[in-house]
C-alpha cells in the first residue's frame, strides 16, 4: 500500500519550556527528525511537515538532507493543520497522520496500522490501556470520585486512514470545528476505528521532564558505534584551502578531485565506518567526472542521511586537521559551526582542532596537509 503522512508540528509546546518542543533535541537531534526517519525508513513516499508560518525557514533547514519531506504553513488550530497537510499531500492511497511531539514512532508501528487498513479497515491508530486509577477532582485537586478503567486506552499517534476516505470526512465537517484528533473526524461520519497495540515508546511529549523519562525509553535495545577516518592532500597552486567547509586564505591550494576538504572527508570516512558503509570512494569515485570540483558538504550530507536512513543517531564528531600552516585556531569555530549546520547537531557536539608534527615527515616540509576524524553513533543493535 503506497503511504504518506502528514507530521503537525505547528504547536508551540509551551508547557514543555523552551523553545518549541518539536525542534528541541532529543537524544542530541531535534526531535522531529526522529518521526520523520522512522516514516521514510517504513517506506513513506511523501511527507508534509505542518508548522507554524513563524517557522517555516528552520523547519526546510532541518529537514534539507532528507529525500521526499517538504514543509508547509499551519493554521491556527490542529484541525486547520491538518486540512493544510491533507491539501498538500499527493498520490498516495493512505495517509498517516502523527504528533511531531510524539518522536518514539518505530517502522514496526507504521506496518501494523498498514496491515489494519489492509485488511478492510476504517481507520486504525496504537493505543494502550490505561494501568493507573482514575479519579475526577476539584478545581483545587481534591479527589471527588473514581473513574472506571474497564474499556478505556490511551490513543496515540500516528492514525491511518485511506487518503480520500480522510479528506472527505474533514470536508463534511462544520467549518471551524475543532477536533481531539482526527479520530473523531472519521468517527463522525460513522467509520469504523480499530485500535492496534500502541507502544510506550509514542508518549508525548508534553512537560520538560518527559524529554528525560522518553531519552531512556528510547535508548532501549541501541548500541554506540565509533568510526574512525583520515584523509590527506598535497598542497598545490592556489589562493586558499577550504577546510570543514570554511575557507582560509593561503599561499597554496590542496589538490583533489572535488574540494580537497581534508576536513570532511575524513569526517565521512568516519560516518561511513560507524555504519559499515565503506569509505567515502566507494560512494564518490575519483573517476568519476561528475565529483571534480564538487563541495564537500554534499559528500557529508549523504553520510548523514545514510545514517538516518539506518535509523541511527549522530551523537558527537571529532576533526583534528594535522599541519604547520595555515593556522587554524581563527577559524576553528567556523569550522565548527558549518560542521554543526550540516549534520544537525549541537554546537557542543561537534570538536574541531588541530595540531602540528614539529616539523617532521610531509606534513612538516608543508608539503601537504592531513585530517582524522571520529564519529559516535547510537544505532538499533
Amino acid at each position: 500500500m503506497k503511504f504518506g503522512a502528514v507530521v503537525v508540528a505547528a504547536g508551540r509546546g509551551e508547557r514543555a519550556g523552551g523553545a518549541p518542543k518539536q525542534f528541541r533535541p532529543l537524544l542530541g537531534r531535534p526531535a522531529l527528525l526522529w518521526s520523520l526517519e522512522a516514516l521514510l525508513t517504513a517506506g513513506a513516499a511523501e511527507i508534509i511537515v505542518v508548522v507554524a508560518s513563524e517557522q517555516v525557514g528552520p523547519a526546510e533547514r532541518l529537514i534539507a538532507a532528507l529525500d521526499r519531506v517538504s514543509v508547509r504553513p499551519g493554521g491556527a488550530t490542529r484541525t486547520d493543520s491538518v486540512r493544510a497537510g491533507l491539501a498538500a499531500i499527493g498520490d498516495v492511497d493512505a495517509v498517516l497522520i502523527h504528533d511531531a511531539a510524539r518522536p518514539g514512532l518505530t517502522p514496526a508501528v507504521v506496518s501494523a496500522l498498514l496491515a489494519a487498513l489492509g485488511v478492510g479497515e476504517n481507520a486504525a491508530a496504537p493505543a494502550l490501556p490505561v494501568p493507573d486509577a482514575l479519579m475526577r477532582v476539584d478545581a483545587g485537586g481534591h479527589a471527588l470520585d473514581a473513574l472506571a478503567r474497564d474499556g478505556v486506552m490511551r490513543v496515540q499517534t500516528p492514525q491511518a486512514f485511506r487518503l480520500n476516505d480522510i479528506r472527505a470526512a474533514y470536508a463534511a465537517a462544520p467549518a471551524g470545528a475543532s477536533f481531539a484528533d482526527d479520530l473523531a473526524v472519521m468517527r463522525a461520519t460513522g467509520a469504523r476505528v480499530r485500535l492496534i497495540t500502541g507502544d510506550a515508546r509514542l508518549m508525548k511529549i508534553t512537560y520538560p521532564e518527559d524529554f528525560a523519562v522518553l531519552e531512556r525509553l528510547m535508548s532501549a535495545n541501541r548500541i554506540v558505534c565509533v568510526g574512525h577516518g583520515v584523509d590527506a592532500h598535497r598542497f598545490g597552486e592556489g589562493d586558499h584551502v577550504t577546510l570543514c567547509g570554511v575557507r582560509i586564505p593561503h599561499d597554496k591550494g590542496l589538490v583533489g578531485h572535488s574540494d580537497a576538504d581534508a576536513g570532511w572527508h575524513a569526517l565521512v570516512d568516519a560516518i561511513l565506518g560507524a555504519l559499515a558503509e565503506g569509505d567515502i570512494g566507494a560512494h564518490f569515485p575519483p573517476s568519476d567526472a561528475q565529483w571534480k570540483g564538487a563541495d564537500s558538504e554534499r559528500f557529508l550530507r549523504h553520510a548523514a542521511q545514510l545514517a538516518a536512513k539506518a535509523g541511527a543517531t549522530l551523537q558527537h564528531v571529532d576533526v583534528t586537521l594535522l599541519c604547520e600552516r595555515p593556522k587554524i585556531g581563527p577559524h576553528r569555530d567556523a569550522m565548527r559551526e558549518r560542521t554543526a549546520a550540516v549534520l544537525g547537531l549541537p554546537l557542543a557536539r561537534v570538536s574541531v582542532k588541530a595540531t602540528t608534527t614539529e616539523r617532521m615527515g610531509f606534513l612538516g616540509r608543508e608539503e601537504g596537509l592531513a585530517a582524522q576524524a571520529t564519529a559516535t553513533l547510537e544505532r538499533p543493535a
